[in-house]
């Protein structure tokens, strides 16, 4: 397995950190544009994670795999959002298909008033969703986009 060497837990954390940044650059988005723009869930995720993909790459290439240089940014850029993008085919519908039970659910079981259920419904699904799709990420990013390095 790849995280039982050292060097690959170090940058799985450093993976994991950077993802972090993105999360709450994604949730901030997405909040953002649920609350001021009143868009859908599916639309506001897609659009948050447009703008966690962009931190993340940068942050990636710079921090977790700083030796992986021997690809052009771009093409390097293009292998990352393709990754990304496929990740989009797992996220969209965990947001479309959890959201709802999942507001059912918190609407039970907190009894608190509508508004705030789907609220934390939207962020609970989102953070489902993010930890779905980091998985993904690194380890299709480890072996395709950075497997220049050692």
């Amino acid at each position: 397995m790849i995280l039982t060497q050292n060097q690959e837990r170090i940058r799985f954390l450093k993976f994991a950190m950077v993802g972090a940044v993105g999360a709450v650059i994604d949730f901030g988005v997405m909040n953002m544009m649920t609350h001021l723009f009143n868009m859908k869930l599916v639309f506001a995720g897609t659009i948050s994670f447009t703008c966690a993909v962009i931190s993340n790459f940068i942050l990636n290439r710079y921090w977790t795999y700083p030796d992986s240089r021997s690809k052009h940014i771009l093409h390097q850029l293009g292998m990352f959002i393709i990754v990304s993008a496929a990740g989009i085919a797992f996220r969209i519908p965990i947001l479309h298909y959890v959201e709802p039970p999942m507001a059912v659910f918190i609407g039970k079981v907190t009894r608190l008033p509508n508004e705030t259920s789907q609220f934390l419904a939207k962020n609970a699904t989102l953070a489902f969703a993010i930890g779905v799709v980091m998985i993904w990420n690194f380890f299709i990013n480890r072996y395709w986009t950075y497997n220049d390095i050692d």
